[in-house]
């Protein structure tokens, strides 16, 4: 049974194993993507290109290629997308998958293709 309640999702979501976690990781597809593969949305690898489209002025509309997923924080990091650490050093910015469209697919995985087909097969 599912919850209703925020605070119940949110525990679940925080508490979830990572096998759960990792199908979170998801981001709308582009509307070029979404007429191709006939889906909305698609788990973020490393080396998809993504767009920001929610978040501070500084990094909306930023485009870049995903340099490292994390799936126990639901984050993402981006190419080009950094925050200087209180020493001044240059750090990479972890966006939240939720916040980024995906431009570009990285379709090296053969598994990951046909999973992406399967879809448009269908209709």
């Amino acid at each position: 049974m599912v919850s209703s309640k925020a605070r119940v999702q949110r525990y679940n979501q925080a508490n979830a194993p990572l096998h759960v976690k990792r199908k979170m990781l998801s981001s709308h597809l582009s509307d070029d993507l979404r007429k191709e593969f006939g889906k909305r949305s698609a788990r973020v690898c490393k080396g998809d290109t993504v767009m920001v489209v929610r978040g501070n002025e500084d990094i909306r509309g930023i485009e870049g290629k995903v340099v490292n997923v994390y799936t126990q924080t639901g984050r993402v990091a981006i190419e080009g997308v950094t925050i200087k650490s209180a020493d001044g050093t240059e750090k990479e910015r972890p966006i939240h998958a939720s916040n980024l469209v995906i431009v570009k697919l990285n379709l090296d995985d053969a598994w990951r293709k046909e999973a992406l087909s399967r879809k448009e097969a269908k209709e």
